[in-house]
């Protein structure tokens, strides 16, 4: 399965392996917090900060407010649309469709279903490596230096110097030590985002919780991966994939574990 239909593979094998290298000489702590530069750019109740731009993310916000709030990201035909916290605080966004011109749109909440538009920012990227977006935290992959899939990744890959085996060593992990949490699948509320802590301290999730705490794993490691979402026959369903020296990996955490039936069709929607 390729990341994005029509758009060329990532990168060549040997610029992959430099950066993999260059991650691990300024130390891959580093990836966790993405860093505002305050390059900001404002339009009505919107603050973006793209200083990160070219590292592959924004930071946004709103006002404060006690109303619902949207956020929405546009890349050509492409929208993704989140939600965002309501007290004005900064959220990370991944920019995961490369270089190009973006369109970032908030949203309040009038009342029901409506909501009017409170600001609007397009700003073009240029990105030389498209990957690096995909080895930082953001609102769907939610982790930091004191997250604990963060610190037993670093354990458990000390000493490891390949992605290779890097990405062996966590699935492995994954797929010995979690199971998939039934309860919680029969009371899924829309818009309820991966929960990395909870499914980390009951070692059980559901597929987003187990595919999230995959790639926090790998990313906080130097490995690029993304968080999929689609559908696995009819189901709604979220996967993984990453690039491990220069090849596409799939990896579904749930189906490994016994938590959904093999060989049905995935459905890519969107990834993060």
């Amino acid at each position: 399965m390729t990341w994005r239909t029509g758009k060329r593979r990532v990168l060549l094998t040997c610029v992959l392996l430099a950066l993999f290298s260059a991650l691990l000489a300024v130390g891959v702590s580093e990836l966790l917090l993405p860093k505002s530069t305050k390059n900001l750019k404002k339009n009505g109740d919107l603050t973006v900060d793209i200083g990160n731009a070219s590292e592959g993310y924004i930071m946004a916000c709103g006002k404060k407010s006690g109303r619902r709030m949207k956020l929405r990201v546009r890349y050509g035909n492409d929208t993704l649309t989140y939600d965002l916290n309501g007290g004005g605080d900064y959220e990370v966004f991944p920019l995961q469709y490369g270089s190009g011109e973006y369109t970032v749109i908030l949203y309040q909440n009038t009342s029901g279903k409506r909501y009017t538009e409170e600001g609007r920012l397009s700003f073009t990227v240029k990105m030389q490596d498209e990957l690096r977006c995909f080895l930082y935290p953001n609102q769907y992959v939610n982790y930091d230096e004191k997250t604990k899939a963060v610190a037993e990744a670093e354990k458990l890959c000390a000493g490891l110097t390949g992605q290779r085996e890097i990405y062996d060593a966590v699935v492995r992990y994954i797929k010995e030590n979690f199971k998939y949490d039934y309860m919680k699948s029969s009371r899924v509320q829309p818009g309820q985002l991966p929960q990395i802590g909870e499914a980390w301290d009951k070692k059980m999730g559901i597929c987003q919780d187990l595919a999230a705490i995959t790639v926090a794993m790998l990313r906080s490691r130097g490995v690029p991966a993304r968080l999929m979402i689609g559908y696995l026959g009819n189901t709604y369903h979220a996967w993984v994939t990453a690039v491990v020296d220069g090849t596409e990996q799939f990896f579904d955490p749930t189906v490994e574990i016994g938590g959904a039936r093999n060989g049905m069709e995935y459905t890519l929607e969107r990834y993060y």
